[in-house]
């Protein structure tokens, strides 16, 4: 499936910042020249995620089971360009499963496991995806069910395939994928990749499609400014589904080989132990997590020894996480900002060496006249005024950071609606996240364009929440905004106005959201009753006043 224009392909190949290798092909690499080699590592508590031990494959081991369960979908009917989506907790299957799905030609587009019924239909009907991979339970929840149910909506969902079958295509004899159909389903750099999904502004998740040029330019910047190493040995401790740890940690170890480690849900005891016994050169992490590590009672029995550097981002960095992190173990950390889009900046050392500006300096990547150690070269970046939609340029100026380059999506699946109100006609994407221009070719992340409630990584669109609860029959208005959390960062909070002679609490309000099938991380966790939403002459909500009512009763 081949989405981006023509003449941008040829563009981008001209100036060699696309070519023709695939990340398969960068995997085949590896199995070639290092067989023997660890590839993926299962989380050690496994067992109590899916009921079986945990397991090591070697390149040998993964190649091999690819083939197989890649034989085993086209043998199923999967063919070029079908969408095949993907609920799986962090372990080995889930990993392979983007290979064996590019192999059949196919295309993985991988679901959080807190998504239920309401959106997963959504993305089953958008897509018209042919298979749904999952598990059949998952901490009390039936995923398997869920599948089953969707089945029976939608027609078009031939398959809905347990993560026992993988295994069992992959423990089994299944049929390699031969020659003759590997070269009808021939894989090439423009392929899509992967379907991630986002949720911000809009009510329902949208597609973020990335071909493998997309993923390569990305991951290739992201290397180099991470200063990730042929053959380190990289950690994810967040889902891989998106491009929290697909871009930062999986795609490069896919491109640079060695090993692969996984984690999730997270678990901090866990966490240490396989830092510590995996010898990991580079993860990613979210500032709560490193700021629980700098604070904990037992870092000094920490060896961190093997790692040589750590990116955080999705929330503020913590200058004293940093410091600590470098006093005691000698790890330089990066701070980190990008999108599913496709858009990516990373601020690490190099770039920034200063850890007092680093904390909350971004390069600004494209700026005429600037130079960084990343491969940046093809990116354009610009800060505009929501006024006048001109560029600013004098540091202290805050606007919407535009953005331009490979590494960006070629558009919302399916959207072209949400695609034309993101695109400009220079093909800048309009992030929707606000900048500063600070001194130094560099820029600041200032707050969030539209109302996102950012909980734990996870994306919660404000007006979603707002929109389901307005359903309820006891609720005449509703506002949601984000409550400030030291673990997550932030919690919802709904603001109710409650129909006259009625009563209504949190408990309440969350099982109506439970009935509804959505998603859990959606669900509000603080519930205030309130006489009247605030709003301005237009009608819009005026959040100001709700979150400052907030901090004094928080």
């Amino acid at each position: 499936m081949i989405l981006t224009q023509t003449k941008q392909i040829e563009e981008y190949n001209r100036k060699g910042w696309w070519g023709t290798k695939t990340i398969l092909d960068y995997f085949q690499e590896h199995v070639v020249n290092m067989p023997g080699h660890t590839a993926l590592v299962d989380p050690p508590n496994r067992e109590e995620l899916t009921g079986t031990p945990p397991e090591r494959l070697s390149y040998r081991e993964l190649d091999d089971v690819v083939q197989k369960v890649a034989g085993a979908l086209v043998a199923l009917g999967i063919q070029k360009d079908d969408i095949l989506f993907v609920q799986l907790p962090n372990t080995w299957e889930l990993a392979m499963l983007y290979l064996a799905i590019a192999r059949t030609g196919a295309l993985i587009s991988p679901i959080p496991m807190q998504w239920r019924l309401k959106e997963l239909g959504y993305v089953a009907r958008l897509t018209e995806a042919k298979a749904f991979i999952t598990i059949e339970e998952f901490r009390d929840t039936l995923h398997g069910e869920m599948g089953r149910e969707l089945q029976q909506a939608l027609p078009g969902l031939e398959h809905c395939i347990s993560l026992q079958t993988v295994r069992d295509w992959a423990k089994g004899d299944s049929v390699r994928v031969d020659e003759r159909v590997s070269e009808q389903k021939k894989v090439e750099a423009n392929d899509i990749f992967t379907l991630c999904w986002t949720s911000g502004t809009e009510a329902d998740p949208k597609g973020c499609p990335m071909s493998h040029n997309n993923w390569i330019f990305q991951c290739n910047m992201s290397i180099q400014a991470a200063d990730i190493h042929k053959g380190d040995v990289q950690f994810t401790a967040g889902p891989l589904v998106n491009m929290a740890s697909l871009g930062t940690t999986f795609v490069p170890w896919l491109m640079l080989g060695g090993t692969y480690v996984l984690h999730h849900p997270f678990n901090a005891q866990v966490f240490v132990k396989q830092m510590i016994q995996e010898k990991v050169n580079y993860t990613l992490l979210v500032p709560a997590v490193a700021n629980m590590l700098a604070k904990h009672p037992n870092a000094n029995q920490f060896d961190f020894s093997s790692v040589r550097s750590i990116t955080l981002g999705s929330a503020p960095l913590s200058l004293f996480a940093m410091t600590e992190f470098k006093q005691r173990w000698n790890i330089d950390i990066g701070n980190i900002w990008g999108q599913n889009e496709g858009t990516g900046i990373v601020s690490g050392p190099g770039d920034v060496p200063n850890m007092e500006e680093r904390v909350d300096h971004l390069p600004q990547f494209g700026k005429v006249g600037s130079t960084w150690i990343s491969a940046v070269e093809g990116i354009e970046t610009k800060i505009v005024d929501l006024t006048t939609g001109q560029e600013l340029t004098e540091a202290g100026a805050v606007g919407e950071l535009a953005y331009k380059g490979p590494n960006v999506f070629p558009g919302y699946y399916k959207r072209p609606d949400l695609t034309a109100k993101s695109f400009d006609q220079d093909g800048f994407f309009y992030t929707g996240d606000l900048f500063q221009i600070r001194e130094g070719n560099c820029i600041s992340f200032f707050d969030r364009k539209k109302d996102i409630i950012i909980r734990g990584g996870q994306n919660i669109s404000a007006q979603e929440v707002e929109n389901i609860l307005m359903s309820h029959t006891k609720i005449t208005d509703v506002a949601a905004v984000g409550m400030p959390d030291d673990i997550f960062g932030e919690r919802t909070c709904v603001f109710v106005v409650a129909q006259p002679g009625e009563t209504l609490d949190l408990t309440e309000v969350r099982a109506f959201m439970h009935d509804l099938g959505v998603a859990i991380y959606k669900w509000p966790e603080r519930m205030e009753l309130i006489d009247a939403i605030p709003r301005n002459p237009t009608g819009k909500i005026l959040k100001a006043p709700l979150r400052e009512r907030l901090k004094e009763r928080v």
